[in-house]
This record gives C-alpha cells, sequence and structure tokens, in this order.
C-alpha cells in the first residue's frame, strides 16, 4: 500500500515536471485567454447575421415573384451596365499597358544593334501565316472525312 503512494507521488511529479516543462509561455496563455471571448462574440454575430439573412430571404422572396416582370430587365440593365463599366476599364488598363511596352521597347531599341521593329513584324506576319495554313489544311482534312463518312 505504501509502495503504491510512493509510485503515486512519483508519478505525480513526474507529471507537474513534465508540465512545467511543456506549458506555453504566460504571453501566449493570456493571449489564448483574451482571444476566446473575442472568437466567441465574432461567432455570435456571424450566427446572428446568418438567421437575419435567412429571415429576409424568406420574407422578400414573395416580393421578387410579384415584382419579377419589373426586376429582371432591371437586373439585366444593371448587369450590363456593370459588365460595360469593367470591359471598359480593362481595354483602357490594356492600352495603357500596351503603350507603356512600346514606349520602354523603344527606349531600350535606340541605341542598339538588333533586328528592327519592321523585321519582328515580318517575323510575326510568316507565323501567323503559316498558323492559317496549318488551320486551313486541318479543315479540309476534317471536311473530307466528314464527307466520307
Amino acid at each position: 500500500m505504501a509502495d503504491q503512494r510512493t509510485d503515486l507521488r512519483h508519478t505525480g511529479e513526474e507529471i507537474k515536471h513534465y508540465l512545467r516543462d511543456k506549458s506555453p509561455p504566460a504571453s501566449k496563455a493570456v493571449a489564448a485567454v483574451m482571444l476566446f471571448p473575442v472568437g466567441g462574440f465574432l461567432l455570435a454575430i456571424s450566427a446572428l447575421t446568418l438567421v437575419t439573412t435567412v429571415v429576409g430571404l424568406a420574407v422578400t422572396t414573395p416580393l421578387f415573384f410579384l415584382f419579377s416582370p419589373v426586376l429582371v430587365p432591371a437586373a439585366v440593365v444593371i448587369a450590363l451596365a456593370v459588365v460595360g463599366f469593367l470591359a471598359s476599364g480593362a481595354f483602357g488598363l490594356t492600352a495603357v499597358t500596351s503603350l507603356s511596352w512600346i514606349v520602354n521597347y523603344v527606349r531600350s531599341r535606340s541605341g542598339q544593334v538588333g533586328s528592327s521593329v519592321h523585321e519582328q513584324v515580318e517575323y510575326v506576319k510568316r507565323r501567323v501565316g503559316e498558323a492559317a495554313g496549318q488551320v486551313g489544311q486541318k479543315s479540309k482534312e476534317v471536311g473530307h472525312s466528314a464527307q466520307s463518312k
């Protein structure tokens, strides 16, 4: 019996020593204790937001069905306007980037010996012509195979 108690005391001391060695620093423990209420508060707010959204959707769905002849065309017009603005911005950004590249290219090529812009344009034209020829040949082959079937 006494032998069991000494074993338990040794085990308890070993556990205390292990926990002392493996315990996080006090600053991390305080940070964790402080973050639990914040996390709980944020979780409660997200749950409240979800419930409010579901209730709002349940209330407004009949209105969407009643006013759909007006809302659908309005949504289409708004969507097209947004797509137009986004496309306009994308085209403008592409134009500015292209002009910037051209200016940098001309600046870097001035004073250097190398292939001219005209030679590069001719190379691109030749490659595009080759690609178009390959596409034409492939389409002829597909047409002949379709006719034979």
